[in-house]
């Protein structure tokens, strides 16, 4: 949906920047301009100035810079729409719909936002009737105060199936509507619509923004519940199903906390239920977030990292400490992988056996959650946890098998820097816990890579006429060149190599000798000290577009499972050449 200039212009002009910036930065005029100590990153000498003249802020210190929309977005992490959308009703402007089939949407859309705002206010209400007193003690025996309850505007879903829709509908509001959004169930067989929810303690789910656009429900003790139900037993939870204004698995309860809690400076914690956010929220874990009865996606992770404003983009996922709770940390970390990238992970924290954020808290107060969250393991700490814990590793073929798997995750990692400190980390490890066959004097066929090579003074290799056999060893010491990783994946195939080209071999030596006395060296730094060990000439005449040519899997940007599959075919053809040879 694109925004008309002159909207915009007249939005500019009818609200003033330092208004909006002010409610988030501590701001003391200076000349014609306002100073203040920048919120996108931390500093104590102010070097954040607001302009409204010019309607533009900047930081002298980070560069952030922008207008009031641009503001509007950073500091509160919504989208140009949403930052319209946001100060446009600040300004009492309605923004400007494109498309009849657009007006009729946003007509439907906010007739149904109204629709879950009066509902909630309904719900709110009848927890506090008299009739329900039940319900509202029984909430209250849960360790919540009114506060909190009032703070996530808890309420209650009566017995009476008809209860909710009478009331909305004296609001002027259509069965078509409710149960458009979820608020009541069509009937079967003619029978009239009734309540989606009842007899249950409600939760209002709001959306970013704080627009309610679902409810969860928790169903009452068996004492509280009305006599004659037969067989049939309620769900401990319910939650909303899919509607236009909710969409389960983009969606994390709690987010307008959340969001505020990142943007102070505090951890984000993701538990797993309603009653859980409200019982972390009581231990200062203002962060507090909750799925909406499904294993955390790939969207909602996203999501979190979006929150934190700055810095390590780090939540913590806390788990049950039972054996459910662990396979649950295993799916997220499956999800985790392949997404992350430089300061963007998460953290596990695991309950005592037992007990959720609401007993631990009710039970031995803030000091003994907060004990849980400060104890929380990196990922690839709980990586190596989940494939390790309680399993043997006494003979090498297990200890083998080990590598190959936390390999295999490693590679779903699709950031190429994450992959390589993953597994560097990983490596070590194993070999911290098995012992390093790479310590000076051992009988490793690598050890002797640890010691620095000193190049002849030899005439660097030149082109010869066409020869398979070199092209192939060219190729195998151009991939070593531009992806040393290769290395420490097939260490076995590389050791075992045998170039009978003599400079080739001397440089694929110089490669390990690098490799092997920092395995974490960077790319770039890695080839200088290659070219200053005098071998620039050699690589300047191997990663040539002949090579490339005839191997293309070799090129610096290729993924590295193409990678591994072409060095793998190119050895597995050297190896066929020699065997010939042998044969012949």
């Amino acid at each position: 949906m694109s925004i008309p200039p002159r909207f915009l212009d007249e939005l500019r002009s009818r609200l003033t920047l330092s208004d909006i910036v002010g409610r988030n930065v501590r701001l003391t005029r200076a000349g014609r301009e306002f100073k203040g100590c920048c919120p996108f990153h931390n500093e104590k000498t102010p070097s954040f100035t607001v302009n409204d003249d010019k309607q533009f802020y900047h930081c002298f210190g980070c560069g952030a810079h922008g207008d009031i929309v641009g503001f509007t977005m950073q500091s509160s992490n919504y989208s140009f729409i949403e930052a319209i959308e946001m100060l446009a009703g600040e300004a009492g402007m309605q923004v400007p719909e494109q498309s009849p089939r657009e007006i009729a949407k946003a007509k439907q859309e906010k007739s149904l936002y109204s629709l879950m705002e009066d509902a909630t206010r309904w719900m709110e209400d009848q927890l506090r009737l008299s009739e329900n007193k039940g319900a509202y003690r029984y909430i209250l025996e849960r360790g919540n105060d009114e506060e909190l309850l009032r703070n996530f505007r808890v309420g209650y879903a009566p017995h009476d199936g008809q209860a909710i829709r009478k009331a909305m509908q004296a609001l002027e509001y259509t069965d078509k509507q409710m149960i458009e959004c979820g608020v009541l169930r069509a009937g079967k067989s003619g029978r009239e619509p009734y309540a989606f929810f009842r007899e249950r303690i409600m939760f209002p789910v709001p959306d970013r923004r704080g627009r309610v656009v679902a409810f969860g429900g928790r169903t009452l003790p068996d004492h509280l519940l009305m006599p004659n139900q037969g067989d049939y037993t309620p769900a401990k939870y319910m939650n909303s199903s899919e509607t236009p204004l909710f969409h389960k698995g983009s969606m994390l309860y709690g987010e307008p906390h959340a969001r505020q809690a990142a943007l102070d400076g505090q951890p984000l914690v993701v538990v797993e239920g309603y009653i859980d956010v409200m019982a972390s929220f009581k231990a200062d874990y203002r962060g507090a977030l909750a799925p909406m009865g499904t294993a955390l996606t790939e969207e909602q992770i996203v999501s979190l990292w979006r929150m934190i404003p700055e810095g390590s983009k780090s939540p913590v996922l806390c788990f049950d400490g039972d054996n459910a709770g662990r396979r649950a940390a295993s799916r997220a970390c499956e999800r985790l992988l392949p997404l992350l990238k430089p300061d963007h992970s998460a953290r596990f924290a695991f309950l005592p056996d037992g007990q959720d954020p609401d007993s631990l808290v009710n039970g031995g107060g803030k000091k003994a959650f907060a004990s849980v969250i400060e104890a929380a393991m990196p990922l690839v700490e709980f990586l190596w946890q989940h494939h390790t814990q309680s399993k043997n590793f006494d003979t090498p073929e297990a200890q083998a098998g080990l590598s190959k798997t936390l390999e295999e995750e490693v590679l779903r990692i699709a950031d190429r820097d994450v992959q390589h400190y993953y597994r560097q980390a990983l490596r070590g490890k194993v070999r911290e816990t098995f012992g390093n066959t790479y310590k000076k004097g051992s009988s490793s066929k690598f050890s002797n890579y640890k010691k620095p090579y000193v190049p002849q003074d030899v005439t660097p290799m030149r082109r010869p006429s066409f020869s398979r056999r070199l092209l192939l060893e060219q190729v195998l010491v151009a991939g070593l060149i531009n992806h040393p990783e290769i290395i420490d994946i097939k260490e076995e195939m590389v050791g075992a190599l045998v170039l009978k080209e003599t400079r080739l071999d001397q440089l694929r030596q110089e490669i390990l000798s690098q490799w092997f006395n920092d395995s974490e060296i960077e790319l770039k730094t890695f080839h200088n000290n290659l070219k200053n060990n005098g071998f620039e000439a050699d690589i300047k005449g191997i990663l040539s577009e002949n090579t490339y040519t005839h191997a293309p899997f070799i090129r610096a940007k290729t993924d590295i499972n193409d990678v591994l599959q072409g060095w793998e075919n190119a050895l597995m053809l050297l190896n066929q050449d020699d065997e010939s040879r042998k044969n012949a």
